[in-house]
């Protein structure tokens, strides 16, 4: 049913249109006053109004100027001969009439305005609808981003009320959150200020509502409302909430991943809550939960790297400090037995001389392997002393195949050198170098059975040819431009492929027969790489079971 309104101080026209209307669907009135007219519209919008403008006296333009704001969506009919009208007057109409239109046509015009006025209402409303839903999800789009760029547990909390205020304009919200602080804490956000007793009720709902969360079994956590702690913060403190706060329409919900509860969330406002409100309420409830889970195991694998990182450190002071304490009574040891075996301290016979050969034998082995374990500990300290100056890796290998040939000789094997000529010098420290090539050519002689042949190659070759296993292609591939390669070839027992990956692990050592009989303490190859690592070169090897292993290392030509 529409409502007309006819502004005409015509006593005739007015009867002329209530007997029009009387058998209609309209409600119709009648009026000439002007500040009538207006207090009428401030109460109740015409859906359709008429003006008479045969009225003379009656002020047109200055009615339409006053009520136009009020009635933006009401259709204007003029009721003229066209003579009459004013051009502003002609603008703002939707349609127009005379007093000579018979009775079907004056109708049929109200009728097509009246269907134009709801069709525009709807699609204003679909427009409203529209907008709304557009914002919510640029809300939803804007709070999602924050959640991926954080694994701030108390960030996401707050970017989760802060979504909730953009699509909703809460009147407060009471989250009790188990993942921001070491203890549960009650987050209260509001419009207005609260009192203790509000407060103290808000602890009480939160409380209850986590309990029932857990019917039948016991919570996680034990809280009460009187040791909550509570966090608030207060939009407007000027104003105050009352009781009638509880009266308002409210929505609640679990911020839970399995058995995994971070927290609950309700949410007061005064204004009834639509079925799009409690969609999007619970979608971004849902929505924090998956970076909570990421922030708590981002938070554990933290403390836990904490945790490894100070194991690391009483590790290395472990080691060093036994190493240290284990030197003396070595160094002492070993003085004594080359004291004995001298002779200075009388004859001794050759089972005697026998078994102190084996001791002192057994005093340089563990003397070796205290020295691996402060030299890994320095290095891992980053307190290894380096020596840098430009030198020929030729010096290098003649140095560890002078001190090793004797040791080769006395397993039965050949220690030989292959140098390239006119090699280019390297910026290195020769001692460790040194080191790096002993423990190469150690492990070739432990490992190449009696009758056996082992080989020191040094030859110069550019980054892009030198050709490695895959396991070792990422280490090869940053290296740019000239290189001398060193490489120990022996014909010992080789190493499975599937073995090759951890031979520089550190305490490793592939296990077979032989390696349990020569033992060792394994620290000898990640030693090696961590010198070659300082010396910006690369270590790797190349080997086939019973067929002997290729251990190699570059180091940078000197510019």
């Amino acid at each position: 049913m529409g409502y007309i309104l006819l502004v005409s101080e015509r006593a005739d026209e007015g009867e002329k249109f209530s007997k029009l209307f009387a058998f209609g669907k309209y409600e119709f009135e009648v009026l000439s006053d002007l500040t009538y007219i207006f207090d009428l519209v401030n109460v109740r919008v015409p859906d359709v109004i008429i003006f008479d403008l045969f009225s003379i006296s009656v002020d047109f333009k200055g009615l339409l100027k006053k009520i136009r704001p009020l009635c933006e969506n009401s259709a204007l009919i003029l009721n003229t001969d066209n003579t009459t009208a004013d051009k502003e007057l002609l603008k703002s109409a939707n349609a127009l009439i005379n007093d000579g239109m018979n009775d079907d046509l004056i109708l049929a015009t109200i009728s097509m305005n009246l269907r134009m006025k709801n069709s525009m209402e709807r699609l204003s409303a679909t427009n409203r609808d529209l907008a709304d839903s557009l914002y919510r999800l640029n809300a939803l789009y804007s709070t999602s981003s924050q959640f991926a760029g954080t694994l701030d547990k108390k960030k996401l909390i707050n970017y989760m009320v802060e979504g909730i205020d953009k699509s909703l304009s809460f009147s407060l919200t009471s989250t009790l959150s188990f993942c921001t602080e070491d203890e549960p804490v009650l987050l209260i956000n509001s419009l207005y200020d609260l009192s203790e007793e509000i407060i103290g009720a808000l602890k009480l709902r939160a409380v209850l509502q986590y309990k029932s969360q857990y019917e039948g079994s016991n919570p996680p956590y034990e809280i009460n409302s009187e040791t909550l702690k509570v966090s608030k913060h207060i939009k407007y403190p000027a104003n105050k909430f009352t009781f009638s706060l509880f009266q308002y329409d409210n929505m609640f919900a679990s911020i839970k991943l399995g058995e995994t509860l971070f927290g609950c969330v309700e949410i007061f406002k005064e204004a009834p809550f639509s079925a799009e409100d409690a969609k999007c309420f619970q979608t971004i409830a849902q929505q924090v939960i998956l970076p909570l889970k990421s922030a708590t195991l981002y938070q554990e694998i933290k403390e836990t790297n904490l945790k490894l990182e100070k194991l690391e450190r009483l590790k290395s002071e472990f080691i060093s400090i036994v190493s240290h304490e284990l030197r003396t009574p070595l160094t002492s040891i070993k003085n004594s037995l080359d004291i004995l075996l001298s002779g200075k301290c009388g004859e001794i016979n050759d089972a005697g001389n026998k078994f102190l050969d084996m001791a002192k034998r057994n005093v340089q082995r563990l003397s070796g392997i205290i020295n691996d374990l402060l030299d890994l500990s320095k290095i891992e300290a980053g307190k290894m002393d380096f020596h840098f100056k430009k030198m020929n890796i030729h010096q290098v290998i003649d140095y560890v195949k002078n001190n090793l040939s004797l040791s080769a000789k006395g397993k039965g094997l050949v220690l030989s050198a292959e140098e390239a000529e006119n090699l280019p010098d390297v910026n290195g420290d020769s001692q460790r170098l040194e080191q790096v090539l002993t423990h190469l050519d150690s492990n070739a002689i432990k490992f190449t059975p009696e009758g056996k042949h082992i080989t020191i190659k040094s030859e110069l070759k550019n980054a892009a040819d030198i050709s490695v296993h895959p396991y070792f292609q990422d280490e090869i591939s940053k290296l740019k431009g000239n290189y001398i390669v060193v490489s120990v070839i022996d014909e010992g027992i080789g190493i499975a492929e599937k073995d090759l990956l951890h031979a520089f692990d550190k305490f490793a050592q592939i296990e077979n027969s032989l390696s349990r009989k020569v033992g060792g303490s394994g620290l000898g190859l990640p030693i090696a790489k961590q010198l070659l690592e300082a010396h910006k070169g690369a270590i790797w090897c190349n080997s086939q079971l019973e067929k002997g292993s290729d251990f190699c290392f570059a180091i940078p030509v000197a510019e």
